[in-house]
């Protein structure tokens, strides 16, 4: 892990960041790229109680992702 990178289900509700990296396989790589997660591109967390699922806002759009997707995308705090 880079310095200050963090997994996307650590980030706490109202925060913003930018995607890092995806540490996950060749499917769920392509199926997260499919939604807008890339390297680079800022997002925010909609919600996240700490449990479940939690819903992020990429490139305009609100997708829900369950917790083992968002440990696998690693992202930098905006500052």
């Amino acid at each position: 892990m880079a310095p200050y990178t963090i997994p996307l289900a650590k980030l706490k509700t109202g925060e913003v960041a930018f995607v890092y990296k995806m540490d996950s396989g060749k499917s769920m790589t392509h199926r997260l790229t499919s939604l807008g997660f890339t390297p680079g591109v800022d997002l925010e967390m909609v919600q996240n109680f700490g449990h479940g699922p939690l819903m992020v806002s990429v490139r305009g759009t609100r997708v829900a992702l369950g917790r083992g997707e968002a440990a696998k995308i690693l992202v930098q705090r905006s500052k």
